[in-house]
């Protein structure tokens, strides 16, 4: 009986493990079939902004099986596995500071390891390569039943945002004219300040006395 027993336990686990949810989370290794993609998104590079390779997006990964999510960081070029599901970035953008309205948006390939049919062996494929939009999330949509994956925040920066982004953006809308007004104002109340201050001090005690 405890050698049947222990059959039957052994029976089940191997059931158990067979399916996607064991392996998820427990693979990390890119797949062959799936390092190298045959499409990808063309680099458009702009003058604005940082370069393309150097661009960080958050992705948003959902297991609507278990109602699990994470976020996946990637750089362009790279790919992350979870489990049966691959998530690669291929370029990764956001709006101009002065431009409206403001987006958010990254170029993702997703690949999962599924069965086309009951009787067919575990094979890769591809379920999604397109863009994604942070704030218009219905123009293009993942349509999986299993996963969902989303697009948060692109990395990337413009000149002048490191030190002010919100003057940066006015500032920007004006490119050919921006450095003049910049130095200008800030001369011209240093030299103003201090004339009113000495005249203004004078004649208080000779008032007052």
């Amino acid at each position: 009986m405890k050698r049947a027993a222990a059959l039957i336990l052994l029976a089940l686990a191997g059931c158990s493990g067979s399916g996607d949810d064991s392996a998820e989370g427990a693979a990390t290794d890119v797949p062959k079939a799936v390092a190298a993609p045959a499409s990808s998104a063309p680099v458009v590079e702009s003058e604005y902004g940082t370069p393309v390779k150097d661009r960080v997006a958050t992705v948003g990964l959902l297991n609507k099986r278990n109602n699990l999510s994470q976020d996946l960081v990637l750089k362009p070029g790279e790919a992350k596995r979870v489990g049966n599901v691959v998530v690669r970035l291929s370029s990764c953008e956001r709006t101009l500071p002065w431009e409206n309205p403001q987006e958010t948006g990254a170029f993702v390939q997703v690949y999962v390891e599924e069965r086309e049919a009951a009787d067919k062996p575990l094979a890769w494929r591809k379920v999604f390569s397109g863009w994604l939009f942070k704030n218009s999330p219905s123009l293009n949509v993942v349509e999986h039943p299993v996963y969902d994956v989303w697009v948060k925040d692109c990395a990337m920066k413009f000149p002048g945002e490191e030190a002010d982004p919100a003057a940066a953006a006015s500032a920007a809308a004006k490119p050919s004219g921006s450095a003049a007004p910049a130095t200008a104002p800030s001369a011209k109340p240093s030299a103003a300040v201090p004339a009113p201050k000495p005249s203004t001090t004078a004649p208080s005690p000779s008032v007052g006395i």
